[in-house]
């Protein structure tokens, strides 16, 4: 499929200030998570889970960041709780891609978290692929407990990304890639 060599090729992120409504459509919404689930799972464990992040809930959301922000920042300043309450209201949908791994099992949970990471991946391409902007976010919140733990994560469950889709408000400009050579080498042999 030369095309979806060429999109590869060229893909790149929206990024979440350049957002606009609308979202993707409940039907494409269900395509774009699909793709997220059709990833290399070993073990066939679905090691991650998608929360939809929309509507209301995005500001009962940014209610909670900005509790988060102030137990960790005392010394605050009024315009951050602003930028802080407002995050998830920069895209019309945001899914939450959790890493579920079970690290008891003969799967190597490293391989378990991968696949999140590959989840993450796939749901962005797929909604780039579609035409909607996209970006994959980790940012502070995604570690902080006080912001996890409302969101439904367990002790040993992580963020492995928030996904921002929407529309984009104007095209993304690319930006520098490592050069081939500086990134890809032949294995000739041991190298001890």
């Amino acid at each position: 499929m030369p095309e979806l060599s060429d999109f590869l090729l060229s893909r790149r992120s929206v990024v979440v200030r350049n957002m606009i409504e609308p979202g993707p459509t409940e039907k494409d919404l269900t395509k774009i998570l699909s793709a997220g689930m059709r990833v290399p799972d070993h073990g066939r464990l679905a090691p991650w889970r998608f929360k939809i992040i929309r509507g209301k809930f995005r500001n009962e959301l940014g209610s909670i960041l900005v509790n988060a922000y102030k137990n960790n920042n005392p010394n605050y300043i009024e315009e951050q709780l602003e930028i802080e309450r407002e995050r998830f209201n920069r895209a019309p949908i945001v899914i939450l891609v959790i890493s579920v791994t079970n690290p008891e099992h003969k799967i190597p949970e490293w391989e378990q978290i991968l696949s999140s990471g590959a989840a993450c991946q796939n749901i962005l391409t797929s909604a780039l692929s579609m035409g909607y902007a996209a970006q994959w976010i980790t940012e502070w919140y995604a570690y902080d407990k006080n912001v996890t733990a409302p969101l439904g994560l367990k002790n040993k469950d992580r963020v492995a990304g928030f996904i921002y889709l929407g529309t984009r408000a104007e095209e993304p400009q690319d930006r520098t890639r490592p050069e081939y050579n500086d990134v890809v080498s032949e294995w000739i042999g041991s190298e001890i």
